[in-house]
């Protein structure tokens, strides 16, 4: 009797230790900090001269071809982070307009939202906040799309321009 209770009670001990082991893994998630525009490649815009006599220059089609992609993992009770956008050079009389559209896509997680429209200058200026722990998908038509157009600023400053480069640099932060 004692030889079978011994037997049942090994079987039992050597049992839960089957169905009830653990294991302990390590598990690591790295801060993530990635941002692109889609598609690559360089925009054209150019303002057109009026027809008549006393007309303003004609505005260009604002270019909306461009998407911000992101990814993003903060750290734990880390800031959210935001994306600015400055230019380089500044033309004298022309305003250059950036407005980063609401987050769409294939997306997930705390996405940012855009600031509305923005008047580039050379000092970065924030153009989506609140990016939490998220992704936009990649390529056209996942994330921000982004809006660009310019309009006359002060009249007295415009001068003829021939394709001058502007570059808008986007930089994403906490």
């Amino acid at each position: 009797m004692m030889l079978i209770r011994s037997i049942i009670l090994l079987t039992y001990f050597l049992l839960s230790g089957i169905i009830y082991s653990q294991t302990t893994p390590s598990i690591s998630l790295p801060i993530v900090t990635l941002m692109d525009i889609e598609p690559s490649g360089n925009i054209s815009v150019s303002f057109t001269a009026p027809t008549e006599a006393g007309r303003a220059l004609n505005n260009p089609t604002s270019n909306t071809s461009k998407w911000i992609n992101y990814t993003s993992a903060i750290a734990p009770a880390g800031a959210t982070r935001r994306i600015t956008a400055s230019v380089n050079p500044v033309i004298p009389g022309v305003n250059i307009r950036l407005q980063a559209g609401a987050a769409s896509g294939a997306g997930g997680g705390t996405l940012g939202s855009s600031s509305g429209q923005v008047t580039l200058t050379t000092t970065p200026i924030t153009i989506i906040s609140g990016i939490g722990g998220a992704y936009t998908g990649n390529g056209a038509n996942n994330g921000h799309n982004i809006t660009i157009s310019l309009v006359p600023g002060t009249y007295n400053n415009i001068t003829a321009q021939t394709n001058t480069i502007v570059t808008i640099t986007y930089t994403i932060t906490e």
